[in-house]
């Protein structure tokens, strides 16, 4: 059997991965969508289901799919155009929740993918749900110029939440459990900080090294 799934289509930050394993092998193909298609007109023109569709394509002519061989592709939206190019192929399918081995593994190179651009590899392994619209929100401000090229800024919530008013000050913080979430470092006790204000579904305050290394 194929599977074929994605990954980050939810996040915020960066593209989206999609991948393609052969379960009884695990030969594993990957693809990925750049976070340009998420931007507001290619968004529009929904790009990134093309590209979907052409990275499952790719996908099936490396891993060579045997005479019957089931192909099992996710039911979401991502593989919209990508089931009319199967049909177009005359390439058998059937839509279905995608489990392991291949839901692992996808989730897994789209984690070492977002690693790769800049998130702390803490924040994701420590964090219950890394990919959470705020929590990523959260990292885009703490260094809005530098990140806003690697969100999803074709989506609704982002034109809701994606320029919203700050409040910025230094302060002194005697006593830090933080992280700063621009360089990833630990913030010290006593500690002269940046701080971050702003207010998007509930009040966030950001915390950061008040000359934070790069």
């Amino acid at each position: 059997m194929i599977q074929i799934d994605d990954a980050g289509s939810g996040s915020l930050v960066g593209g989206t991965y999609i991948g393609l394993m052969r379960v009884e092998t695990g030969e594993y193909y990957t693809g990925l969508i750049p976070v340009k298609l998420y931007r507001e007109e290619c968004f529009k023109k929904k790009l990134y289901l093309d590209c979907a569709a052409e990275i499952v394509k790719e996908g099936l002519d490396v891993l060579q799919p045997l005479d019957r061989e089931e192909i099992a592709i996710c039911r979401g939206y991502m593989f919209d155009a990508a089931r009319e190019h199967l049909a177009e192929r005359n390439i058998r399918y059937v839509s279905s929740v995608i489990g392991n081995p291949l839901q692992t593994s996808i989730e897994r190179s789209f984690q070492e993918y977002a690693i790769s651009i800049g998130l702390p590899r803490e924040f994701i392994k420590f964090t219950k749900y890394p990919f959470h619209f705020h929590r990523l929100l959260r990292w885009v401000y703490a260094d809005y110029g530098s990140r806003i090229k690697l969100g999803k800024t074709g989506w609704n919530s982002w034109k809701k939440y994606g320029c919203l008013d700050l409040s910025v000050y230094n302060d002194f913080l005697c006593s830090s459990s933080y992280l700063c979430l621009k360089c990833g470092s630990r913030i010290y006790d006593n500690s002269r900080v940046k701080v971050i204000k702003y207010v998007s579904n509930m009040p966030n305050t950001i915390y950061l090294h008040r000359r934070c290394p790069e």
